[in-house]
């Protein structure tokens, strides 16, 4: 394998140590520059097909197969003694990191639009983020606690900008469904038990709220379909009641597309299957996207946008978000105007 190959496994480490947990994650954000360094690690990752050599899906590897979080020199002797089982888990699972609290960064932009709606989110993994109207949400002072949150409700809180346009409840959904490469069942306790994994370390009530939308989804489980969004996204979106807002979504998603080429196509066809699109990527992802929008991108923040439009930079795991603009006019399909 050549030395090009794994000094960009290097830098993806790297850049996730800077950019994704940096303040966020102290053991992952040491572990992974320690790896970016280590030429056994980086030789053995870049055996891997490409999608498999990614920094989160070699720690939550790891802490699968060894248990609680590890320092780096017991991290890299158990990786090295252990590989076998690492790489095992790595090429049969994949990251699907399905963070409910994305949606209080989402709730804005849905609340705005007309309602009723019907979702459909690509890259749905659980289905947990398509359940914005059953959970409870804290921006500060401000709190949207929806009509079809039940007392056990999980609360996401979320440090909103203060021109952001603070809903005062939640969406009327009417129909939501996902679509997944890998549909992940709520009630396999496995499953979620591997979702439990993905979270860092540190992150105790961060698991804890993801713990409570799982048992919020179980009563209900969301629809997701097993599927390519290069070739099944419009069969499913066809499903959709056209006397509600179409809403196609998704967050972290396109990255996993191996093209920028094949990203761009998706971007330019998905806004004929919907009459509104919210993407939440990082910058690099949509970088068309991404240079409409005011300013540079913020270390380690998404870009949330409406049609193509920027309207947010976002935490990527639903912390924050700070508004950028006001909703773009409605896709010409799109049930009326976006409400003010």
């Amino acid at each position: 394998m050549s030395d090009s190959v794994q000094n960009r496994i290097a830098v993806a480490y790297r850049r996730f140590a800077e950019q994704e947990v940096r303040g966020r994650s102290a053991l992952y954000e040491t572990l992974a520059r320690a790896i970016a360094e280590d030429t056994d690690l980086l030789a053995l990752l870049a055996a891997l097909p490409p999608p498999k050599r990614q920094p989160n899906l070699l720690l939550a590897a790891v802490r699968h197969v060894a248990g609680a979080p590890l320092a780096w020199p017991a991290f890299r002797s158990t990786a090295l003694a252990r590989w076998n089982d690492v790489s095992a888990v790595m090429l049969s699972r994949s990251t699907q990191t399905n963070e409910p609290a994305r949606c209080a960064t989402l709730l804005p932009v849905l609340a705005r639009l007309p309602q009723p709606l019907a979702l459909i989110e690509v890259g749905a993994s659980a289905g947990l983020c398509l359940l914005p109207d059953r959970y409870a949400y804290s921006y500060g002072d401000h709190i949207v606690r929806p009509d079809h949150a039940t007392a056990d409700a999980p609360l996401f809180p979320c440090q909103a900008s203060p021109t952001t346009p603070l809903p005062s409840t939640a969406p009327r959904i009417v129909w939501r469904a996902g679509l997944d490469l890998n549909p992940l069942d709520v009630n396999d306790v496995e499953q979620m038990a591997w979702l439990e994994t993905l979270i860092w370390p540190e992150q105790a009530e961060r698991a804890d709220r993801l713990k409570a939308a799982v048992r919020i989804a179980r009563t209900d489980p969301p629809r997701i379909v097993c599927g390519d969004l290069r070739d099944d996204l419009a069969k499913l979106a066809a499903e959709a009641p056209k006397d509600a807002t179409r809403v196609i979504f998704h967050t972290a998603v396109l990255a996993y597309l191996p093209t920028a080429a094949e990203r761009d196509a998706f971007a330019a066809s998905v806004s004929r299957l919907c009459d509104c699109w919210i993407s939440n990527e990082a910058p690099r992802v949509l970088p068309d996207v991404a240079s409409r929008a005011p300013a540079d991108a913020p270390v380690g923040r998404f870009i949330l946008a409406v049609n193509g439009e920027p309207v947010g930079w976002t935490d990527p795991h639903g912390a924050a978000l700070e508004w950028i603009g006001a909703p773009p006019p409605p896709h010409p399909g799109q049930l009326g105007a976006i409400v003010a």
